[in-house]
């Protein structure tokens, strides 16, 4: 895995690129766009009424649009800075609302929140102090996407798991073992982020 440094966000930057508001109009970038406002509907349906039914159905059809934007960003020769951004920030948040939620609901305990919690809280204080020095943020590495894929699949098994049916009695092991891990793999891809930030920050001092 690599952990070269990020370049500089000017960079990166394309000089032909279209603005973010005609970016934010594309196909995977209005799926992404979608995907991010269901996450309070998500939550509330969580917290509120308890429909874990349908909070199950927001879950699944934002993995399935997770999967769809890139595909089709690749597939249309639509892929954007807005869409870089745009499409970790939606599993973060994702994330972050189920851990939230979860907790509340005591489905999970906070000894499993609390490290997943403070990865976030930790690379964004990396990815601030990055870009004050003019950097983009760290490259998102295979393992950081592949503890986010671990852990949305460890989510509905989680909600399946309430509850003393069949399904439930089924779902709880298998719900289980994708948190552990998916929260193994997020914490290491962490790691490997803070890395990245570190070499970046190091490099640019002895330029």
């Amino acid at each position: 895995m690599s952990t070269a440094a990020p370049e500089p966000a000017q960079a990166n930057t394309p000089s032909a690129e279209p603005s973010l508001l005609r970016q934010a109009f594309n196909v995977p970038n209005m799926l992404s766009l979608l995907r991010l406002a269901g996450v309070p509907v998500f939550l509330w349906l969580l917290l509120g009424p308890e429909e874990d039914g349908w909070a199950l159905a927001v879950l699944v059809f934002s993995a399935l649009t997770d999967w769809l934007d890139g595909k089709l960003a690749r597939w249309l020769n639509q892929m954007s800075r807005l869409g870089a951004l745009l499409d970790p920030a939606a599993d973060r948040l994702y994330i972050l609302a189920t851990l939230v939620a979860f907790l509340v609901r005591e489905i999970i305990p906070w000894w499993v929140v609390v490290p997943l919690v403070l990865r976030e809280a930790v690379l964004g204080v990396c990815v601030l102090t990055l870009r004050r020095r003019g950097f983009a943020p760290p490259e998102v590495t295979y393992i950081g996407k592949g503890a986010t894929f671990v852990l949305m699949y460890a989510f509905p098994f989680l909600l399946l798991a309430q509850g003393g049916s069949d399904v439930a009695a089924v779902s709880r092991p298998i719900g289980y073992a994708f948190t552990i891990w998916g929260g193994v793999l997020y914490v290491w891809s962490g790691v490997l982020y803070v890395v990245q930030a570190r070499t970046a920050l190091r490099g640019a001092a002895g330029d």
